[in-house]
C-alpha cells in the first residue's frame, strides 16, 4: 500500500441502512411515495409503483444518496430522483467518517463490489449481504489526495461516458438504417408488385406441442423451436430442444425455407428463418411460400415496420393479458412484394449485404464498448493502489 495510506473496514468509516419490504396491498399507481428498486437504480424508473401508507423515516431516499442492489450485477449509484422508499433488497450507505469524500468512496465502492461480483458463485441470480460490504477492506489516503483522484477520475469517467454514449448512438444508427431500407422496400405499391395476405403466398401453420410426459416425444430428430430460440439476426438455436421421430407424428412439421414467427407475449413478433425443416410450440406461427416466391423474401417482408406494425396493432388488440395474435388473424397480415422473381432475388442479396454490414458494424461498436469497460476497470485499480498521475 502507498505510503501515507491506511486501511480500513468499510464497517468503521459508514453505516448500511436496508430497504423494507413494503405491504404490496399499500401499493398505488397514482398517489404515495416512489418506491426505489434494484430495477431502477440504474435505468431510472421502468414501472412506477407508489405506496400509500405510513413509513419509517430511515427508509427515505434523497437526491446524493449511494444506493446498491443486493441481487444481479454488483453495483453503487448515486440517486438522482426525487424523494422516493427504499424497497427490500436495496440499501443506503451512510458516511459517517470525516476522513473519507463521498466521491472517493462511490469509485471505490464500485470497484470492489465488481471485484466481490467476479469471485461469487450462483445458481441463478448473484447475492450481496450488508456483511460482505462492511467486511471490505478500503484503502484511504490523505483528504487532499483523495480529492485529486477524484478529480482524475471524473474527467476520465465522463470523456469515457461521452464514448459509450457516442458508441451505442452509433449502433442505434446502424438498426435504423437497415430498419428504414426495409420499411422503404416492402411499404411500396408501384408496379409490378401486389398486396397479398400471408394466407394467399403460401401455407400457414401453427406449431403444437407434445406431451412432455410422454419422454419417447423427445429425442434428437428435428429442431423443435420455441420463442427463447429466436436470434436478432434471425437465425432459430434451438440448441438441445428437439423431437423424436415418433414426437414429430404428434407435433407440427414446417418445411425447409419457412418464415416463423412468435405470436404471443412480450417478445410477439420475433421473427427467423429456417432452412431446414423444423417444429414448434403453439405460441409460434410458420409461413412456407408456394414457388411464385424466393422464400428468404418473406422473412425480409415479416420483419419489416410494414408487416411488424400490423402485428402490434392485432396483437394488443387482443382481448388477452399479454399481447397474442392467433392464426385466423396472423394469415390475413398484409405484404407488398414483387412479382417478379429475378427482383425478389436482387432485394434479397441488397438486403443480405445491409444486415452483414450492419451486425459487422455493431459487432465493432459492441467490442469498443467492451474495451471502454475493460479502460475504466484499469483506471480504478491504478486509483485504489496509489499509482493514478493526470
Amino acid at each position: 500500500m502507498k505510503e501515507g495510506w491506511e486501511m480500513k473496514k468499510l464497517k468503521e468509516l459508514l453505516s448500511i441502512q436496508n430497504g423494507y419490504a413494503f405491504d404490496s396491498k399499500k401499493f398505488n399507481d397514482d398517489d404515495g411515495m416512489q418506491l426505489v428498486r434494484i430495477r431502477d437504480l440504474k435505468d431510472g424508473y421502468k414501472t412506477v409503483v407508489k405506496y400509500v401508507g405510513e413509513y419509517d423515516e430511515k427508509y427515505l431516499v434523497k437526491a446524493g444518496d449511494f444506493l446498491i442492489g443486493m441481487d444481479g450485477e454488483f453495483g453503487c449509484y448515486e440517486w438522482k430522483g426525487k424523494d422516493s422508499l427504499l424497497n427490500q433488497r436495496v440499501c443506503r450507505l451512510d458516511v459517517s467518517d470525516e476522513s473519507l469524500l463521498d466521491r472517493f468512496l462511490f469509485y471505490g465502492i464500485n470497484k470492489y463490489l465488481k471485484d466481490i461480483e467476479d469471485v461469487t458463485s450462483y445458481t441463478t441470480v448473484k447475492h450481496i449481504s450488508s456483511r460482505q460490504i462492511y467486511n471490505i477492506k478500503f484503502p484511504i489516503p490523505p483528504l487532499v489526495e483523495q480529492k485529486q483522484i477524484v478529480a482524475i477520475l471524473d474527467k476520465a469517467f465522463t470523456a469515457i461516458d461521452q464514448a459509450k454514449a457516442n458508441l451505442e448512438k452509433n449502433i442505434q444508427n446502424a438498426k435504423e438504417l437497415f430498419q428504414s431500407k426495409l420499411n422503404q422496400i416492402f411499404s411500396q405499391k408501384g408496379d409490378g408488385w401486389e398486396e397479398k395476405t400471408l394466407g394467399e403466398i403460401g401455407e400457414v401453420q401453427t406449431g403444437t406441442t407434445p406431451s412432455t410426459k410422454e419422454k419417447s416425444n423427445y429425442g434428437n430428430y428435428i429442431s423443435f423451436a420455441k420463442p427463447p430460440h429466436f436470434q436478432e439476426n434471425g437465425q432459430i438455436d434451438t440448441k438441445e430442444s428437439m423431437l423424436s421421430k415418433s414426437g414429430l407424428k404428434k407435433g407440427r412439421l414446417f418445411k425447409a425455407n419457412s418464415t416463423l414467427m412468435v405470436c404471443i407475449g412480450a417478445t410477439i413478433g420475433k421473427t427467423g428463418y429456417s432452412e431446414k425443416p423444423i417444429s414448434s410450440n403453439q405460441q409460434i406461427n410458420a409461413l412456407t411460400p408456394t414457388n411464385d416466391y424466393v422464400p428468404k423474401l418473406l422473412y425480409y417482408a415479416l420483419i419489416s415496420p410494414f408487416v411488424q406494425n400490423q402485428v402490434m396493432t392485432v396483437g394488443k388488440s387482443a382481448q388477452a393479458t399479454l399481447p397474442i395474435i392467433n392464426k385466423g388473424k396472423w394469415l390475413k397480415l398484409k405484404v407488398n412484394l414483387p412479382k417478379d422473381k429475378a427482383t425478389q432475388a436482387q432485394i434479397i442479396e441488397t438486403l443480405e449485404f445491409l444486415k452483414e454490414s450492419s451486425i459487422a458494424a455493431e459487432s465493432n461498436y459492441l467490442q469498443k464498448l467492451t474495451n471502454l469497460e475493460e479502460l475504466k476497470k484499469s483506471i480504478l485499480q491504478k486509483a485504489f493502489n496509489g499509482e493514478l498521475t493526470e
